[in-house]
């Protein structure tokens, strides 16, 4: 019966966007909680879990924590292509250091394989939770060849709602996906052009894809 109830409450979490995001491309732009931290810092920001942000942790990183996140933008990168390449593994770095700090680092990758285990997030908590860093990485300077964008939902008739953090080349204003829902907690989200995520693009199935990438439309797996 609990095993029923929760995924009776993961079911409601996954249609709310369907509700708020009827048409199949919409933007994910308004927090879930008021009392999400939406102006973050590394010494004081939150995060979310629980599916659909049903909870919230307060964080408070060390400088010495703060520090560690800022060696991966040690060499200044010399593309955007490089940034984002910082940028994924920057996002995986906070990601195992809140993890230990919150109870969600044994987070599974999408929503099932970890369904009744604690500190489990699905794509709305990912989504958020990047964001979250992403903002702290920009009001760092770290990432000067990007700007934080609105978070994007994508839908179909024949798939679920699914949401992702997003960042904006500043130079040729293409938009990327930053996604990490897919994956493990502190594995490199996978970040690909928005327009290609929207798709409904999945990793291929049997393949250990990490950081960057610009897949061929069509590649998604089925």
């Amino acid at each position: 019966m609990a095993r029923r109830a929760r995924a009776v409450k993961l079911l409601g979490t996954v249609l709310l966007p369907v509700v708020a995001c009827f048409p199949l491309d919409c933007r994910a732009d308004v927090f879930v909680r008021d009392d999400i931290i939406t102006d973050p810092n590394p010494a004081r920001f939150n995060i979310c879990y629980g599916h659909g942000c049903a909870h919230l942790a307060w964080v408070n990183l060390s400088a010495e924590q703060w520090q560690q996140v800022r060696k991966a933008f040690a060499k200044p990168a010399d593309t955007a292509a490089e940034e984002r390449t910082q940028i994924a593994a920057a996002v995986a770095l906070l990601e195992s250091i809140v993890g230990a700090l919150t109870g969600t680092a044994g987070d599974k990758g999408g929503d099932w394989e970890g369904l009744g285990l604690p500190g489990q997030m699905d794509c709305i908590d990912e989504s958020i939770n990047t964001t979250i860093y992403l903002r702290m990485l920009q009001k760092d300077d770290l990432i000067p060849r990007h700007s934080v964008a609105d978070r994007a939902t994508r839908w179909s008739i024949f798939s679920w709602p699914h949401t992702t953090a997003v960042i904006t080349e500043r130079e040729s204003l293409e938009r990327w996906a930053v996604d990490s829902w897919f994956l493990d907690n502190g594995e490199p989200p996978f970040v690909l052009p928005l327009a290609i995520w929207k798709s409904g693009w999945k990793p291929p199935k049997g393949e250990a894809l990490k950081g960057e990438l610009r897949p061929q439309p069509g590649a998604a797996a089925q």
